[in-house]
């Protein structure tokens, strides 16, 4: 026994014709092995199952069909993704920051300067001296229910110090230093200003009054105010710190709505629709600053706080719908009354006031334009044009724009010839909520001043220029 297989064959078990290069005699040489299956030639092939073996194990089912598309299906679901994109940037993040900066400080502007320019006669226009006595006021304000703090009392000094209050606001609202708090003293100087005398204005009061409640109402702070700045320069964590100026200035309003409220100067339930009294709109307000301020202390990340946000938001973009439909409403009202005046069908409308002492601070320049009737009937027929034509332009941006430019200057025309510089700024600063946002960023960067250029020495001790 030597080990060896008794039929000659090598100890590998593999007979000699299975050898590459050897082949028994009288047998045809057997072809070399070709690559299968990416298997390189002369690599044995590994054992498994084969084909018929493979074909009797159990295979997986296939896939069903994927059913065929309904007749409509793909316009359903692509409406649903623009009307689910529409609600999240509806409550997401508040739209048209800017213009809500620019609507604030043009009418806060406006009011300011208004109060300043009557300085002089501000106690025969709105004090004791005015021939709409306080007991008139208070008789008319008895019948509208209109809201007024200067007819609270008759002293000289409540007076005086009222109409320097609202002058603050003013200048508050302007800068948009805590406008939660300023917003509300924005709305209630205004309100008490115009209420107390109705005879005193000149058209641009009333879109004042309505943009003060409006403004109340928006996210008007988010850029180009004190609290956006203050934002910027807050904690890296996001978390609110203790404000102590501003749970100071809480305090301070839920004391004098206190003493309103037990004075009867407030009251909760109105005579008219909606039958709500001044006391829930401003108690509303107070016991959100609070809600605000406790959520964003104690629960940043909430869910609650979320919601309140949204909510905030959502507001926000409601309010500057109305704002922009306020605007429309009132050139389509004025467009359409002006096509129906025998005056400015023939396009002599604009010669009278041009020709009046009391709308003439210019007397040489009315007179060159008011003498000659092609630019009379020009500037009347433009105006009607203009007003008439503006809501249908807000379909088409460019021609939108266009026409804006047009109305801006000729409200600038109406400050300078006819000498209504409040109401010309007043329709400036409405106009404003139309104004794109690339041209407000643009104007903003001419006007923003230029940080001068120092030298610094790095730690190299070369000489590098600071940012």
């Amino acid at each position: 026994m030597t080990g060896q297989p008794e039929t000659g064959q090598p100890e590998t078990g593999r007979p000699e014709a299975e050898w590459p290069g050897t082949a028994l005699p009288g047998t045809a040489r057997p072809e070399p092995e070709r690559e299968v299956e990416g298997r390189p030639a002369g690599i044995p092939r590994q054992s498994g199952p084969s084909r018929q073996e493979s074909a009797s194990v159990p295979q997986p089912p296939p896939l069903p069909p994927r059913p065929a598309p309904r007749p409509g299906g793909g316009l359903g679901a692509e409406l649903r993704r623009t009307v689910l994109a529409g609600c999240t940037a509806f409550a997401a993040r508040p739209l048209a920051r800017h213009q809500a900066a620019v609507v604030r400080v043009g009418f806060a502007l406006v009011f300011t300067l208004q109060l300043l320019r009557e300085w002089p006669n501000r106690r025969v226009l709105y004090g004791d001296r005015s021939p709409w006595s306080q007991g008139l006021a208070r008789d008319l304000l008895g019948e509208t229910h209109a809201f007024t703090v200067l007819v609270w009392r008759d002293e000289g000094w409540w007076f005086e110090g009222c109409y320097l209050l609202a002058i603050l606001a003013g200048v508050l609202m302007l800068l948009g230093w805590r406008t939660r708090f300023s917003s509300v003293l924005f709305l209630v100087a205004v309100l008490s200003v115009q209420n107390r005398d109705i005879l005193v204005g000149d058209g641009g009061d009333n879109i004042v009054h309505l943009m003060a409640i409006y403004l109340a109402f928006t996210r008007c702070s988010e850029v180009w105010s004190l609290d956006a700045r203050r934002r910027a320069r807050g904690g890296g964590d996001g978390r609110p710190r203790i404000d102590a100026v501003g749970v100071l200035l809480w305090a301070l309003c839920g004391a004098l709505l206190t003493a309103a409220q037990l004075t009867g100067h407030l009251t909760w339930r109105g005579a008219g629709w909606p039958y709500v009294g001044w006391s829930v709109l401003f108690w509303l307000l107070w016991a959100v600053a609070a809600l605000w301020w406790l959520l964003g202390r104690r629960w940043p990340d909430g869910e609650v706080r979320a919601v309140l946000d949204a909510l905030a938001t959502m507001l926000h973009h409601c309010a500057m719908t109305v704002i922009a439909a306020q605007v429309v409403l009132v050139y389509s009202t004025a467009g359409w009354y002006k096509v129906q005046g025998s005056r400015w069908q023939d396009g002599s409308a604009l010669y009278y006031p041009l020709h009046l002492d009391y709308f003439t601070p210019w007397p040489g320049l009315s007179a060159l334009l008011g003498g000659s009737a092609v630019l009379v009937f020009l500037f009347s027929y433009g105006t009607v044009l203009v007003q008439v034509a503006f809501p249908f332009t807000l379909v088409n941006r460019r021609v939108k724009n266009v026409l804006l430019a047009v109305m801006i200057t000729e409200h600038l025309a109406i400050a300078v010839l006819l000498g209504l510089p409040i109401f010309s700024l007043a329709m400036v600063a409405a106009d404003a909520v139309f104004l794109p946002t690339g041209a407000l960023l643009r104007v903003a960067g001419w006007l923003r001043p230029v940080r001068p250029v120092r030298p610094v020495r790095s730690a190299a001790g070369r000489r590098r220029v600071a940012p």
